[in-house]
């Protein structure tokens, strides 16, 4: 027989060998896992091993007479379905244990092993400064636990440090031994209040500063600039918000002195803009209705003008009564709050200075810059007398005022509109 079909004849003899293998091995861990799961289950020290055909873990201890309690900690848990072929099965069987945390003593039921989930169990919150010790009881007749979890609490206090205040905790007696526990070493500028013998008590505020020059470096708000487009295609008094603008931030370096732990300068040194600020664009209206209004549309234009300014009706009442007794909402000779001197001149320095929106843009321009407080005293008021009172005393400051007039005005505006 020619070599090459011998080297072609064995080939073919070792391919069919492998075939019936690999066949075998599948059958038999086909047959095997058909059989059942192999589960091992270990309770309190003891190892049972079964084949179960069960669909769950939890049908996998009903055949091994395995009976847990709702209170067991079963891993994995009974609902998990067995789909593997082996499975290590710990049980972690519930029982009563004491848990002393200060002057509260309870008795809980729990599977768990760890102090942080006993105290889980129990419904009580640990700190990572609190101390646990896990050890048997005493007294089991009494107690009728055989485990103790006693929790002994650290102390809560305020600590600033170097600026920076938090709550904190700690078990030592003293401010010094807290010190030390933090891992805070006090260097030759360095003070802390009160002294380090002081005992460290609940509600106590410890201050650790350092005298003289130092820096700090802080993040601060960069506000946006509000960027307006007038449109001829509105008339003055129109508002509105095109694109809002965002505040940016930027972070700032001081250079600070501190004296008895109390800053007593402070002086920027450095800054460095982390996110810049968007621009607001605002569309403002630029179309002048006429030279020329009367008093009745004059109030009426007056009270939305001012509504659309923030102002809520009872300030706006308020306001306009003072305009009534000034001048009856006319715009002619020294305009609806009777302008006069430098005041006056401004106005008149601005085009078409006797339309009604010209002068209620010059009214709102005062009351943002010179008489802002005037404007912020009025926000802050409630009440339709206030307003008239704020008005006429610091922005009107009228000779002859007719208060109780400029009242009834706005009372009356306020009922008509």
């Amino acid at each position: 027989m020619p070599l090459g079909a011998i080297v072609v004849a064995f080939v073919v003899f070792v391919v069919l060998i492998i075939s019936a293998i690999a066949s075998h091995v599948g059958a038999t861990n086909d047959a095997q896992f058909k059989n059942g799961h192999l589960v091992t289950i270990h309770d309190r020290g003891e190892q049972t091993v079964i084949l179960s055909q069960g669909a769950t873990i939890g049908d996998a201890l009903k055949e091994a007479g395995i009976v847990v309690d709702k209170s067991d900690n079963i891993e994995p848990a009974v609902s998990e379905k067995l789909v593997a072929s082996e499975y290590q099965v710990n049980i972690y069987r519930a029982r009563p244990v004491i848990v002393v945390d200060g002057m509260t003593k309870q008795k809980i039921i729990t599977p768990f092993q760890t102090a942080s989930q006993i105290a889980t169990s129990a419904g009580i919150s640990l700190y990572d400064e609190d101390k646990t010790t896990l050890a048997r009881t005493d007294n089991i007749v009494s107690d009728g636990a055989g485990l103790q979890l006693t929790i002994d609490r650290a102390t809560p206090f305020t600590l600033v440090l170097y600026g920076a205040t938090t709550s904190a905790r700690a078990q030592g007696a003293t401010v010094g031994s807290m010190l030390k526990e933090k891992g805070i070493t006090l260097a030759k500028n360095d003070r802390v209040s009160p002294d380090q013998s002081t005992k460290l008590a609940e509600g106590l505020s410890v201050r650790v500063w350092r005298e003289g020059k130092q820096t700090i470096t802080q993040e601060e708000a960069v506000n946006f600039a509000t960027e307006k487009i007038q449109d001829g295609d509105q008339y003055v008094g129109y508002k509105a918000i095109r694109t809002s603008g965002e505040n940016g931030t930027k972070m700032v370096t001081y250079e600070i002195i501190i004296q008895d732990g109390v800053e007593v300068g402070r002086t920027a040194i450095a800054s460095i803009t982390t996110k810049e600020a968007k621009s607001q664009v605002e569309i403002i209206g630029a179309k002048y209705k006429g030279a020329y209004t009367t008093p009745g549309e004059n109030e009426i234009i007056t009270w939305n003008f001012l509504l659309s300014n923030g102002f809520t009706r009872e300030q706006a009442a308020g306001i306009m009564g003072n305009l009534r007794q000034e001048h009856g909402f006319n715009t002619t000779g020294d305009g609806l709050v009777q302008w006069t001197g430098g005041r006056k001149a401004a106005l008149l320095s601005r085009p078409d200075p006797y339309n009604i929106y010209t002068q209620l843009e010059f009214l709102m321009y005062e009351l943002n810059t010179g008489y802002s407080g005037v404007q912020s005293a009025i926000k802050a008021s409630s009440s339709v007398t206030n307003a008239v009172l704020i008005f006429q005393n610091q922005f009107e400051r009228c000779g002859i005022c007719a208060e109780s007039q400029r009242i009834q005005y706005a009372f009356n505006i306020l009922a008509s509109h």
